[in-house]
């Protein structure tokens, strides 16, 4: 099976590079916006009937740069809304399997329970609206496409919460952190490898779905672990949100509901903090 991987250069890509040696039976094309502007659809379309028939489609590309999303709207939206869009639109052409990547920043995190996929989505930033209308588009256009969404991904590839933590730890001796924006941490190699058994198990129980890791925490409780974790002994002090403004507001509760994902995909994950444990630093 021929598997096209967009935005190929980021965290999600890589950890599907990595594995992709245990899978013999796929063939993966990676691209990132150089070889393939997913922005525009002949481009898109050009690239799909120029290769051989492409199965999957794994859209990694996206905007992420969530509080300049608020001042880059028009970016955001073509990437992460538009590039969707024309994906969506060439798959169902070409007849491919549409995997797309989205966010737990669609909710407005008012809930004080796991959301569930049916929950209504209520983006309060540029960002979560950005990949809610990414979401919206392909559900009008491709019937066959998986759209999962995460939270707070991290790895030892591309940049992320844990590699800024380590960074910051080689420079300061103190550093303070949110500790009242609550979620749940995801190893991107634990969302590329439930990606991988989508492809592999030919499922065709498409939908939303939402994964992440199991467990609940804090941004702050997530930085302690990860300096615990790296044996790092550095002053950590608990902020609230409103003593660190941002451009970009952030839901206060994002932890999600993983039943559906479980249930219908079969899939198993570890705890934040054992998935942390075992997790790359370099």
């Amino acid at each position: 099976m021929n598997v096209l991987v967009t935005g190929s250069n980021g965290q999600l890509a890589s950890c599907i590079r990595d594995l992709a040696k245990q899978y013999e039976g796929l063939n993966f094309i990676y691209t990132d916006y150089q070889e393939l502007d997913i922005c525009d659809l002949n481009q898109v379309n050009t690239f799909f009937e120029s290769h051989s028939k492409i199965h999957y489609c794994i859209n990694c590309a996206a905007y992420t740069a969530v509080d300049k999303a608020e001042t880059e709207v028009d970016k955001a939206f073509e990437i992460n809304a538009t590039g969707a869009k024309n994906l969506a639109i060439v798959c169902d052409k070409f007849d491919t399997i549409l995997i797309q990547v989205s966010t737990d920043f669609v909710f407005d995190g008012k809930k004080n329970e796991p959301y569930t996929e049916t929950d209504v989505a209520k983006p309060i930033s540029v960002y979560g609206a950005s990949k809610l209308k990414g979401e919206v588009e392909i559900q009008k256009i491709n019937k066959k496409y998986f759209i999962i969404r995460t939270s707070w991904l991290y790895s030892e590839h591309g940049t992320n919460f844990m590699k800024t933590m380590l960074k910051l730890a080689e420079t300061r001796d103190e550093i303070s952190v949110v500790s009242d924006q609550i979620g749940t941490p995801t190893y991107a190699g634990d969302l590329a490898e439930v990606i991988l058994k989508i492809l592999t198990s030919k499922s065709d129980n498409f939908g939303v779905y939402h994964y992440s890791n199991e467990g609940v925490a804090s941004w702050y409780e997530f930085a302690k672990a990860i300096f615990e974790a790296s044996n790092i002994e550095i002053k950590l002090n608990p902020i609230k949100t409103s003593a660190y403004p941002t451009p970009a507001k952030r839901p206060v509760y994002s932890v999600m509901d993983k039943t559906k994902i479980k249930s219908v995909l079969k899939t198993e994950t570890l705890s934040w903090q054992d998935r942390l444990s075992k997790t790359p630093r370099n």
